[in-house]
């Protein structure tokens, strides 16, 4: 087993060495052995090299999954940094970010911890996505913390079912190539699909966002199916987690450790913490034990300042962001994603939200977060959007998109209202509340609220032809 220098790629050869008959990738579109990866893996570093390859290699989207991961490690394996797209980017926006990146030709020398190897994206303020690119020691670090943290469960197959332009997943299938576990992927998600993998028992660990958390307990619930045993790990990110489906989602899986952690795409991990309905939804858990959190700006009548996060695993640099002002803010080797929160007596870390999408109401601060995970509470609501009106007297006006939950009663905008009121300060409360059939998602799977926004009328009793306005 390498010791030094680690890569996100120098284990391969071990496994396929140890146990190369083994599946490394299982997918409907075929399993690869880790010998099969291996020979694959030296033949694409092999050609890029000998073609003189730029030093960035746009990844060929258009592959199945599993081929699409050899070429990555193929293009890491020469020494070159992999940039993944997202195949649901439009041709213009593909042709923009392959004219952002260095079409040089050149030969490269041996890929060193801190050699980039991956450019990821990640949603911007100029109507591109913004490139982010890391360093091998910053995925290897953390590798080995998310093994030292959450146990050995953690080196088990992984379920990552989602795709790879998702730095999520991504991370989720090589933690299970650099543990030589293997991966289990999904090009699209599909809820009976991970069940199945799951029922097996030869998945014990499962990486998913919340929306794939919440599809699989409707089918499973629609099914009728019995508890799921033998998974022993869920790691939940990507976007707030529902709460309070922690004690349904632990009803399936009764044998699972629910852990839900904080990060960003610049970042990595930040903070963890078990899942429990009872959890505050502010707060995200304890800082991992390799990073460093300094929370600057807050007062004693605004105690939420900017999060700094400090580790071995934070990125590089972006490609192509020079004036994208939703970028990271940097000073030394500290980093912020401008997310605002505070660190409690407890040594809890509680973000209460995106400086961007912070509302000002008569005066006071709103974090759209905070009231969208009270209303996604709610029985009748599946999720929430939470919006700013232009408001003479307030300022802004707060109002929120709803969309219903599967098969439940719905609920109307009085009954709505006293739900928030009785959690939340008066102000918090939205004024008007709009019903929306089809959800907007980013490519990642989170909530679109940009999009959702656009939906919206200019003033409250216009109509709008996507909403339905409560009552």
């Amino acid at each position: 087993m390498p010791q030094t220098p680690e890569l996100v790629h120098s284990r391969l050869s071990h496994w396929a060495r140890d146990r190369g008959a083994a599946f490394a990738i299982q997918s409907e579109a075929g399993n690869i052995t880790f010998a099969e990866l291996a020979h694959q893996v030296q033949a694409h570093a092999e050609a890029l090299s000998s073609s003189h390859a730029p030093a960035t290699v746009l990844q060929d989207s258009s592959l199945p999954l599993p081929q699409r991961l050899s070429a990555f490690l193929g293009t890491i394996a020469s020494g070159r940094c992999a940039a993944v797209s997202d195949p649901a980017w439009p041709d213009s926006v593909l042709a923009a970010v392959r004219s952002s990146l260095p079409d040089t030709p050149c030969d490269m020398g041996a890929p060193t911890p801190l050699s980039p190897f991956y450019t990821g994206f990640t949603s911007g303020s100029t109507g591109l996505p913004k490139g982010f690119r890391r360093h091998h020691r910053s995925w290897t670090e953390s590798f080995a913390l998310c093994l030292s943290t959450f146990g050995e469960a953690a080196s088990t197959r992984i379920l990552a079912p989602g795709r790879d332009s998702h730095s999520l997943f991504l991370f989720g299938m090589l933690l299970g190539l650099w543990t030589g576990a293997g991966v289990v992927v999904q090009e699209q998600f599909s809820a009976s699909a991970a069940l199945a993998t799951l029922a097996t028992g030869h998945t014990p660990c499962l990486v998913a966002v919340p929306s794939q958390l919440l599809l699989i307990l409707e089918w499973a619930a629609h099914r009728q199916l019995p508890p799921v045993r033998g998974v022993r790990l869920i790691l939940i990110s990507g976007a707030r987690w529902m709460r309070s489906r922690t004690p349904d989602l632990q009803a399936l899986f009764p044998e699972a450790r629910i852990i839900e952690f904080y990060g960003a795409s610049e970042t990595s991990f930040i903070a963890w913490t078990e899942s429990h309905s009872d959890l505050p939804d502010q707060v995200v858990g304890r800082p991992f034990e390799t990073v460093e959190l300094d929370v600057r700006g807050a007062t004693p009548d605004s105690p939420d300042g900017l999060i700094y996060v400090r580790s071995p695993m934070v990125f590089m640099d972006y490609v192509g962001a020079a004036q994208d002002h939703t970028a990271a803010l940097r000073d030394g080797d500290w980093v912020c994603v401008r997310d605002l929160g505070h660190l409690d007596d407890q040594g809890r870390l509680w973000v209460a939200g995106r400086e961007s999408r912070m509302l000002v109401t008569l005066a006071k601060k709103l974090f759209p977060e905070e009231l969208e995970a009270v209303l996604e509470a709610h029985p009748a609501v599946a999720r929430a959007s939470v919006h700013g009106l232009p408001d003479a007297q307030r300022g802004v006006q707060i109002v929120a998109i709803v969309q219903w939950a599967t098969g439940g009663e719905q609920a109307d905008l009085p009954a709505l209202q006293a739900w928030c009121r009785s959690r939340l300060e008066a102000f918090k409360v939205p004024r008007h509340i709009w019903v929306h059939a089809t959800w907007a998602f980013t490519a990642s799977g989170k909530t679109d609220h940009p999009a959702l926004g656009r939906t919206l009328p200019s003033h409250p009793h216009e109509a709008a032809p996507c909403l339905t306005a409560l009552r």
